[in-house]
């Protein structure tokens, strides 16, 4: 087995290409965001509506809400809360 001296030089090279590879990671990572999610959280939908979270979860079941989960949050369609309203619901 040999011994590798590492000098302050190679540590230099090591660090500068380290931060490089950050860099590049971050750059790529920025250009990667998420799209912005368009509809109602669940109090929104609930105070437009006048229902109960039963009632919302019931509409989600028949289908006739659509729901989209980004994270632990509930997102309901806008068109499809218009569309309730505008039945009288």
């Amino acid at each position: 087995m040999g011994i590798d001296i590492v000098t302050k030089d190679d540590l230099q090279l090591f660090r500068t290409l380290l931060l490089g590879d950050l860099r590049a990671l971050l750059h790529e990572a920025a250009g990667n965001k998420p799209e912005p999610v368009e509809g109602y959280k669940t109090k929104h939908v609930r105070n437009i509506l006048g229902c109960s979270v039963n009632k919302l979860v019931s509409l989600r079941i028949t289908r006739k809400i659509r729901v989209k989960k980004v994270g632990g949050t509930l997102y309901y369609n806008k068109e499809d809360v218009k569309k309730l309203v505008q039945e009288g619901y």
